[in-house]
């Protein structure tokens, strides 16, 4: 990206105007570097190897190297001696240099002396944020109980100030989006079906056939999973795709059921209905494995190839050639548990249908199955826990959504902000998320900050969530810093069994007056009071005290290039007490099907198509549409409509439209029309992440249409208190003029 600035504008940036020293020899206000020798692009004279990288451009943090040169990151690689990714990064990991020195970056604390959602900034130092910040929140906890503080935290650097939240102050309100608009109900899904969350672990290299419910594998590029994929392809192994829309999966896919969306749940019942009533299932795995078999067969009896065809709108014959598929290839079946299942507030019960699907082909703990690898385990070290009670834990006040994820769902939080009941919660401290990008219903998230007493903001970049915080403070980058320590295995099961362990480390060192998770956290006890809880006086102690717990240090693993090696242990096999509730009688006691079930949804309007949206594979959400690298490669979102329907509304390839939905939001900004037969015709689809707000975003800003703004119409899966995303339905506006879509 080239710089244009003009010296003129730069001395008024930079507040230099007034120095007589030449330019050439100030320090960039934009990139922090001097000018120095000129080297040749692609010379590595002078260029240093610096290992101990982990990636966070997304959070699968493949282990990455540095190439340094004058202090200055020109380069990042795959870690030759890694065993995860290896020495492949994807585009984002490429692009985390320009995350680096994104002009753009926050680089001071800093205050808003305007109006929430419509700041003025004015720079500060770091003892007037901390002072400010310490006193705001010390004065909610003593007015109103540490139950008056709220937080949304997000990544690797949030966990070290939300243990300080939750486990010496005391909130339960803390919503992670991972958990309850992304993968939460996932977890808790398998957790009342197998006893144990599933991660992404299914043996796809080692597959005779992938089923796929909606997953974007190729859009959702996370290296060493796309490894297993494809070798598995490579290997041979059948692909099928549940998916409205022709992803990339199903592009390779050998069967792609056209699905219509929220219904799969049906689908899945169909199929493992279908292969009791013809003897199709492992019968040995379920007699030793299974919990309430009979209750379970009768529970799904009702759900024949034709009723799930009818509601599915797919055809009898192709329900019954996926189930014929997967029972001829058991148990070598990789049933994956997918990624971001928060669809349509009924998918704890397609979870539990996914695990059941699994048991029944006793595809569990064999080659190609489910398989939970067997790393090692590093022992945390962090903030002691008090004696909190559950007195205001709003999940437990509610009685309700009994198979949460951890923390509180994030309705039950801005609810209470929004009526003060059960309690006020005043004070709200935003670490590493973007909640206007997360959380449905825009409008509900900020009417929920402007009446909190104080926000404070911590994060990398401005974003959306950012323009509504009180005190906004800088981090340290992932490149920057240590943190995270990655532990896992060679990505093939196949191949011999190994472990990994490789600690996070900063490649260079951090710019401006960006600080790191664990001095800002230490800073704010310190002035709160709790200086004697403080467990480590530095992020770099914290992670030399983990690795000490497996007999390792930070200078043993710098003296290993960055990932210590050691002899792993078969995945295979089943644990002893192992076994699968494929009916779960404490759901039922509880007021929930104890039976996997469909739950129908909303039919979809006249004139409107359901709006769904999925990954790109140049960016990580919102997180990086303002990296200009990225942005180059995928400036917008193009709107997903079917050729028929583009047709009769007159529209074509490259068009500019805006989209409304069924309650008369318009998006904020437009993108393009991409006509195709790949989608159903009562569907549209784009890329979520898109259409920045906040003019600090200056590659990003209103690039593309935000789908999170056309997400108003609230679901929420009843067990689990995670929002369903995909209930909402769209027109596209053309010049104007809004189009009826008729499917």
């Amino acid at each position: 990206m080239s710089i244009k600035m003009t010296r003129r504008k730069f001395l008024q940036t930079t507040s230099l105007a007034a120095a007589s020293i030449p330019l050439a020899k100030v320090v960039s206000a934009e990139t922090g570097f001097a000018p120095n020798k000129f080297t040749a692009p692609g010379s590595a004279v002078a260029t240093e190897t610096v290992t101990g990288g982990v990636c966070e451009m997304c959070f699968w943090r493949c282990n990455v190297v540095g190439k340094v040169r004058d202090k200055k990151l020109v380069k990042l690689e795959g870690n030759p001696k890694g065993i995860d990714n290896g020495t492949a990064i994807c585009a984002r990991g490429n692009a985390g240099i320009k995350l680096l020195y994104d002009p753009d970056r926050l680089k001071y604390p800093m205050k808003n002396i305007g109006e929430r959602g419509n700041p003025k900034w004015k720079r500060i130092t770091w003892e007037e944020a901390l002072d400010e910040c310490a006193t705001k929140l010390k004065a909610v906890e003593t007015k109103y109980g540490a139950h008056g503080i709220a937080m949304f935290p997000h990544g690797a650097s949030a966990k070290y100030p939300m243990e300080y939240l939750e486990n010496v102050i005391g909130t339960h309100n803390v919503s992670e989006a991972s958990f309850f608009q992304c993968r939460g109900l996932r977890d808790t899904g398998y957790m009342a079906t197998f006893g144990t969350p599933p991660g992404e672990n299914v043996d796809m290299a080692n597959a005779k056939v992938i089923f796929l419910v909606g997953d974007h594998l190729g859009e959702n590029v996370h290296v060493s999973h796309l490894k297993r994929y494809l070798k598995g392809l490579e290997n041979g192994a059948k692909l099928v795709v549940l998916d409205p829309r022709y992803s990339a999966s199903a592009a390779k896919s050998d069967i792609w059921v056209q699905i219509k969306p929220g219904t799969d749940t049906a689908f899945m019942l169909a199929v493992m209905n279908y292969l009791l009533e013809k003897d199709k299932y492992d019968k040995k795995f379920v007699g030793e494995r299974c919990v309430g078999f009979e209750k379970f067969k009768k529970g799904i009896s009702h759900a024949s190839l034709d009723w799930a065809a009818k509601i599915c709108d797919v055809p009898v014959e192709q329900i019954q050639e996926v189930a014929d598929l997967l029972a001829a290839n058991a148990p070598n079946v990789s049933i994956h548990p997918g990624r971001h299942v928060s669809w349509h507030g009924n998918d704890f019960q397609r979870m539990r249908a996914q695990g059941c699907l699994t048991a029944l082909l006793g595809a569990i703990g064999v080659p190609g199955g489910f398989v939970k690898p067997k790393g090692p385990k590093v022992k945390g070290i962090g903030w002691p826990k008090g004696e909190h009670s559950g007195e205001h834990n709003l999940r437990l006040m509610a009685d309700k959504h009994h198979y949460s994820p951890p923390g509180t769902p994030t309705d039950l939080i801005r609810e209470a902000c929004l009526t003060g009941k059960p309690y006020p919660i005043k004070a709200c401290v935003i670490w590493g998320q973007n909640p206007m990008q997360t959380i449905p219903n825009q409008q509900k998230t900020i009417d929920a900050l402007k009446q909190m007493d104080f926000v404070m903001c911590v994060d990398v970049m401005p974003t959306d969530i950012t323009m509504y915080a009180d005190i906004l403070l800088p981090e340290a980058s992932y490149l920057e810093r240590y943190d995270y320590i990655k532990t896992g295995t060679q990505w093939n099961f196949a191949d011999p069994h190994q472990q990994f362990i490789a600690p996070r480390m900063p490649l260079v060192e951090a710019m401006f007056e960006r600080k790191d998770q664990v001095w800002i956290t230490n800073e704010l006890a310190t002035r709160m009071g709790y200086a004697d809880k403080i467990p480590v006086k530095s992020l770099e102690e914290k992670i030399d005290k983990e690795l000490a717990t497996v007999n390792l240090s930070l200078e043993q693993i710098r003296k290993e290039d960055g990932i210590h090696l050691q002899p792993g242990k078969d995945p295979y096999g089943v644990a002893e007490d192992f076994e699968v509730l494929l009916y779960n009688e404490d759901l039922e006691d509880s007021g929930y099907p104890g039976v996997p079930t469909y739950i129908p949804v909303e039919e979809t309007p006249k004139g409107f198509a359901r709006l769904v949206y999925g990954r790109s594979p140049v960016h990580t959400f919102n997180r990086s549409q303002n990296n200009v690298w990225l942005n180059h490669e995928m400036p917008v979102n193009p709107v997903w409509v079917n050729d028929d329907v583009a047709n009769k509304l007159g529209l074509q390839d490259g068009d500019e439209v805006s989209l409304v939905n069924s309650e008369g939001v318009v998006s904020s900004a437009t993108s393009i029309i991409k006509s195709t037969p790949g989608i159903r015709k009562d569907t549209i689809y784009i890329a979520h992440g898109y259409g920045s707000r906040n003019p600090m975003m200056t590659a990003g800003f209103k690039k593309g249409i935000d789908d999170q703004e056309l997400i108003t119409k609230l679901a929420v899966d009843p067990e689990t208190g995670c929002h369903g995303m995909r209930n909402n339905f769209v027109k596209i506006v053309k010049n104007g003029k809004t189009l009826d879509i008729s499917a």
